[in-house]
């Protein structure tokens, strides 16, 4: 039976952790940690972390895990990619799932907007819409990240060249090239997504709504199962669901 740790335990997402956890009899509740605690004083009562926190924090737990040769599942989002270079190399004596959003849902949706942007893609114009919470510091968010890279591999380009993140006063043409992202920050929005592909006289619009953080729970309890499998590695949900 798998022994799962849970980083920002009191935090919303933390205590859906610690529910789903409760609710799957294949795994089992190790160390709760919050700020402060020393994850190093805990190394005996888990067999993978869980941490959806902070960028800082993360990176903390994982030095301490990659030294114990313990797993990671990561849901944090916002890391620059120098960090993101850190968790790569870590990879490498660790397993780690590393995802913006453990939903299983999302990761069907990720699975769909590649086939979307393979048939569509080059003939739309495409744009990604996402809402969260009033608490979300980083925007675009990680899933909407996500998303727009999906898209942009299947279509052979870079997101770091053709993103455009909202926009403002009077500009050239929209460039059929490029991916628009809007963030919409308010209330207590678990988390949607829209992706829309707009042609000429039609468009598709695919839509990923939460509408409880439990989606991502449980997505990341079963992120944990499937890791006890693997010696290490950078993976992931596609991974975990054999997408």
């Amino acid at each position: 039976m798998t022994r799962i740790a849970i980083a920002g335990a009191n935090g919303r997402v933390g205590q859906a952790l610690i529910e789903a956890v409760n609710l799957n009899s294949d795994v089992s509740q190790g160390s709760l940690l919050n700020r402060g605690d020393d994850l190093s004083l805990e190394l005996g009562n888990f067999d993978v972390l869980v941490d959806f926190t902070r960028p800082e924090a993360t990176l903390r737990y994982l030095s301490i895990c990659q030294d114990a040769g313990k797993g990671m599942v990561i849901g944090t989002t916002g890391f620059s990619n120098q960090e993101l270079r850190v968790i790569d190399k870590a990879a490498k004596d660790i397993p780690i799932v590393f995802a913006p959003n453990m939903s299983v849902g999302v990761n069907l949706t990720l699975k769909l907007l590649e086939t979307t942007a393979k048939v569509i893609g080059a003939d739309s114009d495409i744009e990604i819409i996402e809402s969260h919470h009033r608490h979300k510091v980083d925007a675009p968010s990680g899933t909407a990240l996500k998303m727009g890279e999906v898209i942009a591999n299947a279509l052979g380009r870079k997101l770091s060249e053709c993103a455009i993140n909202g926009r403002e006063g009077i500009g050239e043409p929209r460039d059929r090239k490029t991916i628009g992202f809007s963030a919409i920050r308010g209330g207590d929005v678990v988390g949607e997504h829209t992706v829309i592909f707009f042609m000429e006289g039609e468009r598709i619009e695919i839509t990923h709504k939460a509408s409880s953080r439990m989606t991502y729970a449980n997505g990341a309890v079963r992120a944990a199962i499937w890791l006890e499998g693997q010696k290490n590695g950078l993976f992931s949900m596609q991974d975990v669901l054999d997408l």
